[in-house]
């Protein structure tokens, strides 16, 4: 790894720890603050997708903090304890976003699609990307095909970042307008699952940038290994 490319790796590091702990510190706050409704994240989840006419999907419980996710794979909605058992605020964003994702793939979200189609490649091609670069800038003026090659595969994991910022926001989106359309949330408690929601899409946004510009450092350094060849 360069100089330049280490540097840029912890600024964004630093970001990403710092938006990290403004999203655990409002999660913690707004797990406080109970839903006029007192239903909990299983509940919400289980009602949104009935709401959505949605059958085939079923609401799990999963172990770890934050470890929400939905699996297209199995079309199961997995919340962690916090979630699955809460009856607050954060529970109920969080439980919606979820759902948010069961809806992208029942109407056959397409970017949703794209994403699920570059997971496979994306995790073969995250196991050797690092070695790929590392070896391609080493051997950057005797063999230069090699950093290509880890420049393309790296490529591939940025383009799964960025795809994945339209199927978060899109997923957000549809929690809050169900949400909003629904008696489970008072207005204030609304804008706070919001503002949740969005310091969680900030995580994405902080990642994709990341991916992108350290892209842009390794195709930069395959440029000026060209011109020295020549």
């Amino acid at each position: 790894m360069t100089p330049g490319i280490m540097f840029l790796s912890l600024i964004f590091v630093g970001i990403s720890l710092l938006v990290s702990q403004v999203l655990k510190s409002k999660f913690r706050a707004y797990s406080e603050i109970p839903t006029s409704s007192g239903l909990t994240g299983k509940q919400i989840a289980e009602k949104m997708l009935k709401d959505n006419q949605i059958y085939g999907v079923q609401v799990r419980e999963t172990e770890g903090f934050l470890s929400d996710h939905y699996n297209p794979a199995d079309k199961t909605v997995n919340l962690s304890p916090d979630v699955y058992n809460g009856a607050n605020v954060a529970a109920a964003a969080v439980a919606a976003h979820e759902c948010g994702h069961a809806v992208q793939h029942a109407a056959a979200y397409p970017w949703l699609g794209l994403r699920s189609r570059l997971v496979p490649i994306v995790q073969v091609s995250s196991n050797i990307v690092s070695w790929v670069l590392l070896g391609g800038i080493l051997l950057i003026n005797t063999f230069p095909q090699l950093l290509l090659g880890g420049i393309i595969l790296f490529a591939i994991t940025t383009l799964f970042s960025v795809v994945t910022l339209p199927v978060e926001f899109d997923a957000s989106r549809r929690a809050l307008a169900w949400l909003d359309n629904t008696t489970i949330m008072q207005r204030s408690e609304h804008d706070k699952a919001k503002n949740a929601l969005w310091w969680a899409a900030m995580t994405y946004v902080v990642a994709a940038l990341a991916s992108i510009a350290t892209l842009v450092q390794y195709v930069l350094i395959y440029m000026a290994g060209s011109r020295n060849r020549n």
